[in-house]
């Protein structure tokens, strides 16, 4: 094997249209342990980004000391990531990982039992149920639990507390997948699949830095670039990313601009007639009116906001409108920006108008960033319903009842689910005293830090933290849990494609640390939750019975388990849902018969105004009869609210690397992966950077009207008056010379000091990537930024 530092997606294995991807199987053991050393190899799946590769865990003395692909499987064909070959058991692994309960004393988190710790929330919990009712509580959690953790956690909160106020860090990075697909076709749930880039003729990426975010898949896409007859490549990114190096046209639009965009790219297939007009009359409703809002944006006016070529915006539409197979994939780039779901929305119109889905290379893939952040959107550990049902339909609030056998008046429905911008605005308010935070890092990861540090640490919110680490928001909490981490428990978990792989326990937690459904169902047994009959509301003994009672609840929904077992999972590759009796081998792509979700009995919501926010009542969507037909929505083109102006002339961008996940809880404990990119950095333009006689390595001053962040500079090619910053770095290894935490006035190294407490007025996701701010020169660097020179922050006219 390359060295799969320097070397991110590996040797090429070249493949033409329509031919299976070969198998390629990578693996890493730790120093001094060969293959024949391996005592077992346990079969998991890699939860260190949202393209869920299937692997092997190799366990040696009951410890875990290696990993490798399984080239069965669908996902990757035994391929893996930086991040999953160097940050898997490793992350997991260091001396610094919880072991006991912690709970704060005179101020100061100190070692206890599991009994005092439970015992300290329970009461707290009771207490404020008692006095202020069920809306005193919220959860907030992961993209990265289990189903059944998160099964567990909706069950206890919605039929147990009874609170609306649950939400999950995917509000973060994918709430606006869920909410355009929803918007769309009348439920969540990717239509497409990984397979379709081994029959598609064209790849269009929208804000998705795919060579970085989802690296296994990109390798599939740099070997059909690399075979006959290659897909051609639009890229929508203002970096200059190594999806952009590839692309035939890359389109570096300003930031916030992706609406108008699309706009001139629809009104391009519609003036040239590259649609299927058959299609578009059976089985789609709106066209009239996404006809007339996409009229004013002609490729010039488009390029005119959006600072891009109109020449190149005709292109990038002409081959979406010529080519026979078309996939799109869309991240972040989009989903945390400006009009978000809105601009999602045009990427399925674009796909609808083509007719182009569920066909094999004619696909689309709203992209998840998290590993099991699809299941928190199914299991409604995010707020939403479980398996997909709507708020506002009696029916299914009497089926969830029926299910738990429980009163259908605790469930809340009586409104929308509160999403996580507005549980930390009621934390803030103080009708919020009691916040449960389950593997996430808020501390570092939500935006406007200096806000969120002065909610988390308000002495009248108790604060729970369960966890791997002692994280930044770990540090602050009341009680702090210790949870076990993959490889220590079993479960199952759902890709971005669909694709659920079951993940087999390997070895057990270090010292007290328990699974986190473990913690769950001891809370809930401890607060005697109890169904209609008296019996425990969470009457399960492990994961596969909660993974039983999920098979239940997704009976007969969109993300319908009912086929699978953990025994199916087992031995061979991960199965996309809905896996039913029916379709006992699971569903490759939906939507092939050109039926959708929509009717109104059966659809997981009635939809909103893209421009306001504004929910469809239910008579006003059963009126226009979607009898199973999609909609082609769309509002008009708004600039951000906040644009650069003479204080603060820059736009400034937050995202990912290679080298990291999240906020590092676990990559930074991984030697390799710390060592490719250490520390924060900030990239500017080469035009910007000379312009305010920056160079290479010095430390700048970032100032938004939020904050400060400094850092060295890599001078990149990014798009001018755009700045970059990595928003995974935080503080929790950065002591100072004596080994104390920063104070406050030193918090200067989190990306999210600057971002705005703005969310999308739909998906509710909060706008990381339009913040203005302003950059000065510190003083001269010490040498190169400490950034990756093998990705999109590769210094400017370094070609490789």
């Amino acid at each position: 094997m390359t060295d799969r530092i320097k070397d991110i997606w590996g040797i090429r294995a070249p493949y033409a249209r329509d031919e299976e991807w070969a198998a390629r199987v990578d693996y890493a053991l730790a120093d001094g342990v060969r293959e024949e050393d391996v005592d077992r190899w346990v079969q998991s799946a890699c939860v260190l980004c949202s393209n869920g590769c299937g692997c092997d865990i190799a366990v040696k003395d009951g410890v875990m000391v290696g990993i490798r692909g399984r080239a069965v499987d669908v996902v990757n064909k035994g391929r893996l990531g930086p991040k999953g070959l160097f940050a898997s058991w490793q992350g997991v692994a260091s001396k610094d990982r919880l072991t006991k309960p912690l709970i704060r004393e005179n101020g100061q988190l100190v070692e206890t039992d599991w009994d005092t710790a439970m015992n300290r929330i329970v009461e707290r919990s009771t207490q404020l149920l008692k006095d202020k009712g069920p809306l005193s509580h919220g959860f907030y959690t992961s993209g990265q639990l289990f189903l059944e953790e998160y099964y567990a956690l909706a069950v206890l909160g919605k039929a147990g507390v009874g609170t609306p106020h649950m939400d999950g860090n995917t509000r973060l990075c994918t709430a606006t997948a869920a909410a355009a697909l929803k918007e769309t076709f009348g439920a969540d749930g990717q239509p497409g699949c990984y397979e379709d880039i081994d029959s598609c003729d064209a790849v269009f990426l929208y804000g998705h830095n795919m060579a970085e975010t989802q690296t296994v898949l990109w390798s599939r896409i740099l070997d059909r670039l690399a075979g006959p007859n290659p897909p051609r490549l639009v890229c929508v990114d203002p970096r200059n990313t190594e999806v952009a190096r590839h692309a035939e046209v890359h389109l570096p639009i300003k930031p916030g601009t992706n609406l108008a965009l699309m706009h001139a790219l629809i009104r391009e297939v519609l003036h040239n007639n590259w649609y299927d007009a058959q299609y578009v009359q059976q089985h789609t409703l709106g066209f009239d009116e996404l006809k007339a809002t996409a009229e004013q944006w002609t490729p010039e006016a488009a390029a005119d906001v959006c600072g891009v070529d109109a020449e190149d915006i005709r292109k990038a539409a002409r081959i979406f409108g010529t080519t026979d197979r078309v996939l799109s994939t869309v991240l972040q780039g989009f989903y945390q920006s400006n009009q978000a779901t809105a601009s999602a929305c045009q990427i399925n119109n674009l796909h609808l108008l083509r007719g182009m889905l569920g066909q094999p290379g004619a696909g689309l893939l709203q992209m998840n960033g998290q590993p099991t952040a699809q299941n928190n959107r199914e299991c409604g550990a995010d707020g939403d319903l479980p398996g997909f049902r709507n708020w506002h339909n009696p029916e299914h609030i009497e089926q969830l009842a029926g299910l738990w056998n429980v009163d259908p008046a605790i469930i809340p429905h009586w409104s929308p689910p509160t999403h996580a911008m507005q549980i930390f605005r009621y934390a803030e308010q103080g009708s919020i005293n009691f916040l449960w935070i389950s593997a996430t890092n808020p501390a570092v990861s939500l935006p406007e830090l200096p806000r969120i540090r002065r909610i988390l640490a308000k002495p009248e919110l108790f604060l729970v933290v369960q966890d791997l680490y002692l994280t930044e928001t770990a540090a602050v909490a009341d009680v702090v849990l210790p949870a076990a981490a993959w490889g220590e428990k079993t479960g199952t978990f759902t890709n971005a494609s669909r694709v659920v792989h079951l993940s087999d326990q390997a070895v057990d937690p270090p010292g007290e640390a328990r699974s986190d459904l473990d913690i769950f169902l001891d809370y809930s047994r401890r607060m005697a939750f109890t169904n209609l009959d008296g019996q425990p509301l969470l009457a399960w003994s492990g994961p596969e019975d909660a993974f039983e009672a999920w098979k239940e609840a997704s009976k007969g929904r969109p993300c319908d388990y009912s086929g699978l077992s953990y025994t199916k999972l087992r031995g061979g590759s991960g199965i996309p849902w809905p896996c039913t009796e029916d379709r006992p081998e699971g569903t490759t792509r939906l939507y092939t018969d050109a039926h959708f979700p929509s009717d109104a009995g059966y659809c997981e919501n009635f939809g909103h105004d893209l421009l306001t926010g504004a929910e469809v009542e239910v008579e006003s969507y059963k009126a226009k009869e979607p009898r199973g037909r999609a909609w082609l929505k769309t509002t008009q083109f708004h600039p951000p609210h906040k644009e650069p102006d003479d204080e603060y002339p820059l736009v400034y961008s937050t995202g990912r690397t290679a080298y990291h996940f999240h906020t590092r809880t676990k990559t930074a404990r991984s030697k390799p992966l710390n060592a490719a990119a250490p520390r924060m950095w900030v990239e500017l333009s080469v035009d910007d950077a000379a312009r305010l006689g920056i160079s290479e390595g010095d430390v700048v001053r970032v100032t938004s009207r939020r904050g400060v962040v400094e850092a060295p500079a890599r001078v990149s090619g990014i798009r001018p008056g755009t700045v970059f910053a990595p928003f995974h770095y935080g503080y929790w290894d950065n002591p100072d010379a004596d080994g104390n935490k920063p104070e406050e006035d030193t918090f200067h190294t989190a990306a999210n000091e600057l971002t705005l407490t703005e969310w999308d007025p739909i998906s509710k996701q909060p706008v990381f990537k339009n913040a203005a701010v302003r950059v000065e020169k510190i003083r001269d660097g010490a040498g190169m930024a400490p950034a990756p020179t093998t990705t999109a922050s590769r210094p400017a006219g370094q070609d490789q």
